[in-house]
């Protein structure tokens, strides 16, 4: 089958892979659609030294299973469901886990896809797949809030206004009406402005007459930027969030850290159910977000729309 693979560094359609083998409790899934996540960009500049196929964000058909005919979306963390932190509810940290399209485990940038049928989950008729393309980001913007308590009137910032940017200040905006959203590209923060204020910046370096002033500090921005930028922005004892997983290395004294008295949370993935829920209940709003549409065969070019500041969502179109 032609799949999206990543081998020494090298990223390209591999025409002759071969069909996925399924591993006890796995069911083979159709992919119909996968988009490029930042996580993508970043594996293929080196993050995890992964190799194989890429891709972790999909709706597709299970060929089998209890979900067999139904359109789903499927959870990246395939765990034994077996060892002592499986079994104390934390299989998102499965010392054995693989992670698809990240780590030892094949991804969806392909016909189709070997995984857990426990990570699968339905996805309702009344959503478009354009919607349910984005229930796994979406999804890693509730964990926030699922660590994170947000007071009625907390002041947020949210560094960076692309795809996981946007869909975490929805996420907030659900909790404080305080949200404000830093990012460099005038055309992706005009999304936000109906529902945050809005702060163009040219550099992270520059001064800002908020410093010091939020409660809490997210970091979408996919850059070592980010954190040094978050430590400026945190009031003293306030709360820090990092979803910034970057290749390169940090360059950051934690003095400020420390004398601020700053809480750091490292946040993942999340919860599918409430991604779902909130998609189908139109509590988050993700119409018009797919700008670009590739076939797997047009691997070089998609990669390079995913950066540009134009795309917002770039997705391979593969059922």
């Amino acid at each position: 089958m032609k799949a999206i693979t990543l081998y020494a560094g090298k990223l390209g359609l591999n025409a002759a892979r071969p069909e996925p083998v399924r591993k006890p409790g796995e069911v083979l899934v159709e992919i119909e659609q996968a988009g490029i996540c930042e996580t993508d960009l970043q594996l293929a500049q080196g993050y995890m030294g992964f190799e194989g196929i890429l891709g972790h964000e999909f709706v597709g058909i299970a060929s089998e299973g209890k979900f067999s005919g139904k359109r789903v979306v499927g959870e990246i963390n395939c765990a034994c469901r077996d060892c002592d932190t499986c079994l104390a509810g934390r299989p998102t940290h499965c010392p054995h886990r693989t992670v698809v399209g990240i780590d030892r485990h094949d991804g969806a940038f392909a016909p189709r896809l070997a995984i857990p049928e426990t990570n699968l989950h339905e996805v309702p008729d009344s959503l478009e797949t354009d919607a349910a393309v984005f229930v796994e980001p979406l999804a890693a913007a509730f964990q926030i809030v699922d660590q994170v308590p947000i007071a009625l009137g907390d002041r947020v910032a949210i560094l960076g206004d692309g795809r996981l940017g946007f869909l975490s200040a929805q996420v907030l905006r659900l909790s404080t009406e305080n949200v404000t959203v830093f990012g460099k590209h005038p055309s992706k923060l005009g999304r936000f402005e109906t529902f945050a204020k809005t702060i163009q910046i040219e550099s992270p370096d520059e001064d800002f007459v908020s410093e010091g002033l939020f409660d809490v500090v997210v970091d979408c921005t996919g850059s070592t930027t980010g954190l040094p930028m978050a430590i400026r922005l945190a009031r003293p004892r306030g709360t820090i969030v990092l979803k910034t997983t970057v290749a390169n290395e940090h360059q950051q004294s934690l003095a400020a850290i420390v004398i601020h008295e700053l809480r750091v949370v490292g946040s993942r993935c999340g919860p599918f159910d409430k991604a779902l829920r909130a998609l189908a209940e139109g509590a988050i709003d993700v119409s018009g977000l797919v700008t670009h549409r590739f076939s797997l065969e047009q691997v070089d070019v998609a990669f390079k729309a995913a950066v540009s500041p134009d795309a917002f969502k770039v997705v391979f179109e593969i059922g």
